[in-house]
This record gives structure tokens, sequence and C-alpha cells, in this order.
């Protein structure tokens, strides 16, 4: 397993870190207005947030959504991102707004659309009262459309699956049909919240072991494929505890759009860990952590010079705050960060480009 090294006259140094779940188009969402009604469960929360969210999004909000959380992946130390991308007026094209914006920055991503059938052709949204969609719509169409014209463009992609519960048979089937065709792997959410425990019934047949399933909080049987865990998110949405420790599965720790500062999230993943189980030792949070480098293992020819001189340490990043990143050099040698500022772009200039999208989509709302 790679580990990180010490020995920089700064302080430690790692390889980048790779954050195993994102959602890029999110990271214009803080400060957003309240929504129409309080959210009382995580159906509401997607109800009145992120599907409202994510309808909301033309390309040019994308592509400034997507350099701020790369500008922040990167001021992290993170140097990889495996993203999934939602907006159903804004998907052809979308995948490469995306890896444009992160390789304007510097960081590395695997993109996916994640398809879906909750806006039915008609215009209406799916009530979701547990039964899934009757058919494949229109917009699962494109979504497929657009996973597989990224990847045969070269594109490092998966297809995406936004979750079963808002997918018809017909769209998970086709979904896991292009990926064998494409030799890919399937970024999914599973088993989120109670209201998709199905999901894991509807999908044994499909899953296979290049998949990447997201959340699994409520998963009721073992499915092939890693499990991306977002300990933070899971709190936010009060989905419950996932208890990846319990699992079979290769485990990678994600955020699920809520920024890229994996050391934080490892912290959170300890914390979640040790309180359901007192015996629990930062290390197991550490491999998780550490396993995103299966997931992109060109993150671990980078190098991130910290300002602390324990990161190679579980014990002390536990209970250390404060860490960040000094320096990133990727593995060709470039420096990327430089006394924790990007070289390839403006940040200050990124910050208030974000700021006017950020403007132009809360009006939207």
């Amino acid at each position: 397993m790679l580990t990180p090294t010490s020995g920089s006259p700064n302080g430690s140094t790692t390889p980048g870190l790779v954050c195993g779940h994102h959602h890029l188009y999110s990271a214009l969402a803080r400060g957003m207005p309240a929504p129409p009604r309080q959210p009382v469960d995580l159906t509401s929360i997607l109800h009145q947030i992120w599907w409202r969210l994510d309808a909301a999004l033309d390309l040019e909000m994308l592509h400034w959504s997507a350099m701020l959380g790369a500008l922040e992946a990167l001021q992290s130390g993170t140097t990889a991102i495996i993203d999934h991308h939602e907006g159903p007026n804004a998907i052809e094209g979308s995948l490469h707004v995306i890896a444009d914006a992160c390789a304007e920055v510097g960081v590395r991503v695997k993109c996916a659309y994640g398809v879906t059938d909750r806006w039915q052709d008609s215009g209406e949204l799916w009530p979701h009262d547990g039964t899934p969609p009757p058919a494949m719509t229109d917009a699962a169409r494109r979504g497929l459309d657009e996973c597989a014209r990224f990847i045969r463009a070269g594109g490092n992609g998966m297809v995406g699956i936004h979750a079963a519960f808002t997918c018809s048979d017909e769209t998970l089937e086709a979904a896991a049909g292009l990926a064998r065709d494409l030799g890919v792997g399937v970024h999914v959410h599973v088993a989120e919240g109670a209201i998709d425990t199905p999901a894991a019934a509807r999908l044994e047949a499909l899953a296979a072991e290049n998949w990447l399933l997201v959340h699994c909080v409520h998963l009721d049987r073992e499915l092939p494929g890693a499990i991306a865990h977002n300990p933070r998110s899971n709190m936010n949405n009060a989905v419950g505890y996932a208890r990846p420790a319990t699992r079979p599965n290769v485990t990678v720790l994600g955020t699920d759009g809520i920024g890229a500062d994996m050391l934080e999230e490892f912290r959170l993943a300890y914390v979640a860990h040790r309180a359901d189980d007192v015996t629990a030792s930062p290390d197991t949070a550490w491999s998780w952590l550490t396993n995103g480098w299966t997931m992109m293992p060109e993150a671990a020819a980078d190098t991130v010079t910290w300002n602390y001189d324990h990161v190679d340490s579980p014990w002390h990043i536990a209970f250390t705050p404060g860490i960040r990143a000094l320096d990133v050099t990727s593995g060709s040698g470039e420096v990327l960060l430089r006394d924790g500022q990007p070289t390839r772009v403006d940040a200050v200039e990124v910050r208030a480009k974000a700021a006017e999208q950020a403007q132009r989509l809360f009006a939207r709302l």
C-alpha cells in the first residue's frame, strides 16, 4: 500500500490526495437562498435544494464552479477528483467543461454524468414515492450519450447513474451495458437514504468490480465494487452511519460535493468510526484515504509538501487542526502550488468569477 513519506525541510510530504466522490457542480451552492420549504429528510433535501440547483445550471456556471472546486482541492493537497455531474439543462459538453476547468488548474479528474429519469419527458418531476420511473426518458438517453461521447473522445471517465430510485430498470440496464461496452465502471449513489434501500436488489445482477458505489448507508446485501464513504455529507443529511469497516469492499473517501479537503474528511471519517466503535483506530480511516490511489494512481506520482512535520502519522493528523498544503508538484515536475497559491491560475480571479456565476445561479432559484 502506498504510504506518505517525510523528509522535506518545511514539513512532511505525501503523494497528491484523491477525492473519491465529488460534485464539482455544487461549489457555487454555498450561500444559496433558503429552499421554499424546510427539508425534513433526504428526499425533501434533494427536492428542495439539489434538484433545484442542478436544474438551474448552465455550462458557464459549471465551468467556474469546477474551476473553484479544483482550486480549493489543489490548495488542500488534493490532486485528483472522481466527479459525478448532474444538470438536466447542462448535459451536452458538460464533461469536457469540467475536465478542461480542472486541467486549467492542474488537477486530475475522472468524470461521469449521472443519468436519471427523475425529470419525465412531460417536464414533470417523478413523485419518488418509492416506485421507480416506468421507462427511460430523453434526459437519461442524453446523459448516456454524454458519457459515451466524452469517454470515446479520450476523456478519463465512468458511466454515471444518479441513484436507482430515480431510474427505470431500462435506464439502469442501459447504463451498465454502456459501461461494459466502453470498458469502464459505473459511478452511482447506492442506498444513501432509506428510500433507496431496494437499490441493491435492483443492481445486484448488473454491478461489477469496477463500479464505484457511493454512500451505501442502507445497503442490505453485498455488491461488487469499491465503496465511496462520505462521512460529512452523511451527517449533514442525517441519513445514518454507513459502517464501511464492516464491508468487504475496498473503501475510499469522498466528500459528496462539500469541498475536497481530504485530511479534514479523514478526521471526520475517524471520528464517525470511533463513535460507532470505541476500539477504532485512525489507521482504518487512513487506509480509506490512501485507497484513493488505487482509483486514481496518477496522483501517487504527485508530491504535496505540508506545513506539519507528521503527515506520515494518522495518529498525529487525527488530532491536529490547521494542516495545510504549502507546495504541490505534479508527477512531471511542474510546480502547481507554491506557498499555498496556484501557479496556473489567478486564485482571486477564479473566486471573483465564481461569485458572479453564483449570483446568476441564485437568481434562477
